[in-house]
């Protein structure tokens, strides 16, 4: 079934069965001196030895990335999505890279003739499409400043942006038209412009016109720009591409400046990296878009994507149906968070589990035979044909049936899920991370290398990586293995935070900026994301939690005397520990007609719903978003400080030990949520 001697197929692996060509060390590690902070050494990927490679000069700015493309590949389908007709979705109907340089030339005319100058932002609102794109790269013909709006930011997070980016016009889809205009939305009273996807009802439009902001269907601004053409004012590689707010630890968003010169040159690292690949990456590559515009996952794929002259379909707005549009698409690229390959995997068990007995077994058999070889070096596709025949087809027939590589980003994957992915997609699998300060891009994963398995990859072409010691929680950079907080520099780094100084400078310390995002470093350069340095982490979903926050607002439960907020980043959902109000407590149970202890009372599942309710009541009191959700408890009557070494002296809730003395009981609530077996 398989030959030893088919070496091209296997990854090549040092004398210590890692891969030799992933990092290296360029700086040595200097030990602390007088309390403060040591620092390791500083690690790059190979094919940055001798400095990051230079910019290409022809591709300085993400509006060259576009221009270039049109020119290379004008009759190449770039934007696809699917039209309705009959009350029912069609196939996918595309524009070329031409028609859609078309209508960027007249909307970014519309744009100047409304009175946008270079340097003014433009607001863009609503589910990703072929017109977010336009507007996009409209406001990069003419030096405009792009400005996401993203309302799972929280509550008042739109009319926050609108107010603190200074946004005068505003692109918006039909659904969110009402959000824009509602009274809760007081910063939109300053836009002159907002121009809807498709068309406003006549009602709305005629609202609109009362408060003296000009509303505009997107044809009516197309026919504008036709009319008033104006001459392009491309922007230069240090200009101001794009404002991208991300969620703050508690209130208000914060906006990540990132320039034109760091949006093209994790393009043209991206280009480097993928060189070294069997599998390149052609025209005739299509990717499916769900994950949001307004974040840096999905715009920096787009960007490489348009950048190749390849082809882009759009989701048609409801994730529950996203299947229905991969089998339509037939994608050869996907990208998600380990919340979408947590289902895919869930599914594909499913399925497993209704076959018959012996064919779970030849299942069993088959994924193990495979794992097996890829363990040895084997590349997945030349691992096992026979087993993808057999038995794994019908999990790629699952994603369309074309995808030849999947990366997953946003939170850490649980290592059961990407193995799972890494044997049965049979597609390319890895993982990489990144924040929007560091334009998505700090580590990228080789495909196909397995020992880089459960970590998120090795430095990017243009980033330098270190740790730095961590001492109140144990970490240090000189430690075995290597831990700390990741700490980022280089050209993929982002220019500051939007009108905040304060927090800029904290957040770049001598040049590196300081993710606070717990690492270890593997002996084969890859890294692994462990814990989080400030009490703010994500969930599988991608979501930040900012869990100090949150035990602040549950605080107010009548039946709450103190709460330990807790998420894993592999599930999601937020569960926590209630420390029970003694007195309140004893009212609940009078009034309910139980009897007992304290500790008795903590063991009733009727007392446990009850508290969740009170945390849903406190939630939707303070508008909380869905994620930040309490879904499950467990009860105790013993103050954390009364148990030994919970807290610190001055009251500091220690969550490693919150989470080690609890783990079981957590494990079992997560358990009773998701439908786990034990």
């Amino acid at each position: 079934m398989k030959a030893f001697s088919d070496q091209v197929n296997k990854v090549k692996l040092g004398e210590d069965g890692v891969p030799s060509f992933l990092a290296i060390e360029v700086e040595s590690g200097k030990e602390g001196k007088d309390g403060m902070p040591s620092v390791g050494p500083v690690y790059r990927n190979l094919l940055s030895k001798n400095g990051f490679p230079p910019m290409d000069p022809e591709t300085s700015t993400a509006w060259d990335i576009f221009r270039n493309s049109v020119e290379k590949y004008p009759g190449n389908k770039m934007l696809g999505r699917r039209e309705v007709k009959n009350g029912k979705l069609g196939p996918y109907v595309w524009k070329t890279y031409k028609e859609v340089y078309e209508e960027v030339l007249q909307i970014g005319s519309a744009l100047r003739a409304s009175g946008a100058k270079p340097g003014s932002c433009v607001g863009i609102y609503g589910s990703n499409c072929p017109q977010w794109i336009v507007a996009m790269e409209a406001c990069n013909a003419h030096s405009l400043i792009c400005v996401p709006l993203y309302d799972s930011l929280g509550p008042g997070a739109v009319n926050f942006i609108i107010d603190h980016a200074e946004i005068d016009f505003v692109f918006v889809q039909d659904k969110k038209v009402k959000e824009v205009l509602s009274p809760d939305c007081r910063a939109a009273q300053r836009l002159k412009s907002i121009i809807c996807f498709t068309s406003f009802p006549s009602e709305v439009k005629d609202d609109l016109g009362i408060t003296g902001m000009k509303p505009y269907s997107w044809n009516e601004f197309l026919e504008m720009g036709k009319e008033n053409p104006v001459e392009l004012s491309p922007p230069q590689p240090f200009s101001v591409c794009t404002i991208m707010y991300t969620s703050g630890t508690s209130g208000n968003p914060k906006g990540v400046v990132l320039t034109h010169e760091t949006i093209a040159i994790n393009v043209k690292g991206v280009d480097l990296f993928l060189e070294q690949f069997e599998d390149k990456m052609t025209v005739d590559d299509v990717y499916l878009s769900f994950l949001p515009l307004a974040h840096i996952l999905d715009r920096m794929i787009e960007e490489y994507f348009f950048h190749r002259g390849a082809s882009i379909g759009y989701y048609h707005g409801d994730i529950n149906a996203l299947k229905e549009d991969m089998m339509e698409l037939k994608p050869t690229f996907f990208a998600g968070v380990p919340r979408v390959f947590e289902r895919v995997r869930e599914g594909a068990m499913k399925k497993i589990e209704e076959l018959s007995p012996i064919k779970r077994k030849i299942f069993d058999i088959l994924y193990k035979y495979k794992l097996g070889w890829m363990r040895l070096g084997y590349k997945q596709k030349y691992a096992s044909p026979l087993a993808d025949l057999l038995a794994f087809r019908k999990v790629k027939d699952g994603l369309g049936g074309r995808v030849r590589l999947i990366i997953s980003g946003g939170a850490p994957l649980s290592s059961e899920v990407e193995e799972f992915l890494r044997v049965t997609s049979c597609a390319y699998f890895t993982q990489g991370y990144g924040l929007t300060e560091t334009c998505g891009m700090t580590t990228l994963g080789f495909p196909d290398v397995m020992p880089l398995f459960g970590s998120v990859g090795v430095p990017f072409v243009y980033s330098d990586l270190r740790l730095e010691e961590v001492p109140d929680m144990g970490y240090s950079p000189f430690g075995n293995p290597p831990r700390g907080e990741i700490c980022a520099r280089g050209k993929s780094i982002f220019s500051g935070y939007h009108k905040n100084p304060e927090l800029t400078r904290e957040s770049i310390r001598d040049g590196w900026f300081h993710t606070g995002d717990i690492g270890e470093l593997l002996p084969n350069g890859g890294l692994k994301i462990i814990d989080r340095k400030k009490n703010i982490f994500k969930l599988s979903q991608g979501e930040y939690v900012a869990v100090e926050y949150l035990e602040k607002i549950y605080s107010f439960a009548p039946i709450v005397a103190d709460i330990w907020v807790y998420g894993d980043s592999y599930k999601p959902m937020l569960v926590a520990v209630v420390i029970l109000h003694e007195e309140n407590t004893r009212k609940w149970a009078e009034l309910n007609g139980h009897k007992g202890s304290s500790s008795e009372l903590c063991l009733l599942d009727h007392l446990r719903n009850y508290v969740v309710l009170e945390l849903k009541t406190v939630a939707e009191k303070n508008q909380l978003r869905g994620f930040e959700y309490i879904r499950g408890v467990i009860l105790d009557s013993v103050p954390f400080e009364m148990q030994t070494d919970l807290v610190t002296p001055t009251l500091k809730k220690r969550r490693d030990r919150l989470l080690k003395h609890y783990q079981v009981e957590i494990n079992n609530v997560y358990r009773s949520l998701t439908g786990e077996k034990c």
